[in-house]
């Protein structure tokens, strides 16, 4: 069954730092654009970082550019996330998925969801 499975996240205190992985499973992932998407309670799930499939060209919502960098490892069929000077307003469940919609941060078909992983950021 293809999906993403995504890890890395955890409790960190405001100004902290984490790395979230995500590895495609049962399918390939050179062939998409991928990205990172945030999920909060009562709301959907909004686009945080994508990265094209060839030159690995990167964009990020203005809430986290400079603080949050995207990098894809295709030999390894993944992408990760590294999370720098975090805020509280980072909380919330982080999910990989596919992103055809590069600058504008959308996900869109193939739908291999994963479980997400939990971002804390809390004092």
């Amino acid at each position: 069954q293809e999906q993403f499975v995504e890890s890395g996240g955890g409790l960190v205190q405001p100004g902290g730092s984490l790395r979230l992985s995500c590895a495609a499973s049962g399918f390939t992932l050179d062939y998409y654009g991928v990205g990172w998407f945030r999920q909060v309670p009562g709301k959907g799930r909004e686009g945080v970082s994508c990265i094209s499939r060839g030159t690995g060209g990167s964009y990020y919502s203005d809430s986290v550019k400079g603080r949050f960098t995207i990098s894809r490892d295709n030999a390894k069929n993944a992408v990760y996330l590294q999370m720098n000077s975090l805020k509280p307003e980072d909380s919330g469940v982080y999910f990989c998925g596919t992103c055809p919609g590069l600058a504008r941060l959308e996900y869109g078909p193939p739908f291999y969801w994963g479980q997400g992983t939990q971002v804390t950021v809390s004092s």
